[in-house]
């Protein structure tokens, strides 16, 4: 879907800073934290944090937060689990089905700790 398109839908103003975030989620396969973007964005923290908490008011993006207690934030797409590493606090993905179901519960998100691939070897 095209940023534009989107951001018209949700009622919002096109701004720079919106379009700029919005490039970003769209190309990035995982969550991103604003310190993973700070280097690719020309705002501060503050207008960062002013538009992703915009976005998830809207629906356009989804947040979890890491055991490293920085707040990562992807494009809302189709539900999937996530997985922290205990030890290098890297944030992936699940790739494969997931599914869970608690009897009368609504679950929004799964996110699952422990060691990486990379970490357990």
């Amino acid at each position: 879907m095209k940023i534009e398109k989107l951001i018209e839908e949700k009622n919002l103003k096109l701004t720079s800073a919106r379009r700029e975030l919005l490039e970003i989620f769209f190309h990035s396969a995982k969550p991103l934290s604003f310190e993973d973007v700070r280097s690719r964005i020309k705002m501060d923290k503050a207008t960062f944090y002013r538009n992703v908490s915009k976005f998830e008011e809207q629906a356009i993006l989804g947040s979890f937060e890491s055991n490293d207690k920085k707040r990562y934030y992807e494009l809302n797409t189709l539900p999937h689990a996530h997985f922290v590493c205990k030890i290098c606090n890297g944030v992936e993905c699940i790739k494969e089905p997931f599914s869970m179901s608690l009897d009368g519960y609504v679950i929004e998100d799964i996110i699952l700790k422990g060691v990486c691939k990379q970490c357990n070897k």
